[in-house]
């Protein structure tokens, strides 16, 4: 049965246009040199970055514990994509270009192999149309409205749902 074992929510930066992600003991602040970045999400040892639009310029996220995969959340999103992740501690940071690495009193069961579904959506009241940052891609992104409160006045909102697969 699953369920949720704890939530963390902050605000940050979207500098440079990523929002990372990282298990407390890793030095390396990159994604792997082969990271495909026609996807949003950036994985490396121990971390991963999420590839935000050159208009968002701040970012409210929770980030959710769970036992095991949770149902997808209700309601529209403007993207979703899920990555697989190694936490040799099982402790996290979140990481910005600007604002540096600060820790997040997020419990995870136990150092391990982590499954992290992402999902996002836009500001639509910031008047501007949001692009892609992926590799090779210049189209406008769709984004449906319904989750305002959740943006809580930011450029966009993430929810990342976490979930060990396997222990270290």
């Amino acid at each position: 049965m699953r369920r949720l074992l704890d939530s963390y929510e902050a605000k940050t930066s979207a500098s440079y246009r990523l929002l990372g992600l990282h298990d407390r003991t890793m030095a390396a602040e990159t994604f792997d040199d082969d990271a495909d970045r026609t996807k949003w999400l950036l994985p490396g040892p121990g971390l991963v970055y999420l590839q935000t639009p050159p208009q968002v310029g701040t970012v409210a996220i929770r980030l959710e514990s769970w036992t095991t995969a949770p149902s997808p959340p209700p309601g529209p999103w403007a993207g979703q994509e899920e990555v697989e992740v190694g936490l040799p501690e099982g402790e996290l940071q979140l990481q910005t270009i600007d604002a540096g690495m600060w820790e997040i009193p997020l419990v995870l069961p136990s150092p391990g192999t982590y499954r992290m579904r992402w999902q996002w959506v836009f500001n639509p009241d910031i008047g501007l149309p949001f692009t892609s940052p992926l590799e090779g891609c210049f189209e406008v992104l769709e984004n449906p409205g319904g989750r305002e409160a959740d943006l809580n006045g930011q450029d966009q909102f993430c929810l990342v749902q976490i979930w060990r697969t396997a222990t270290a």
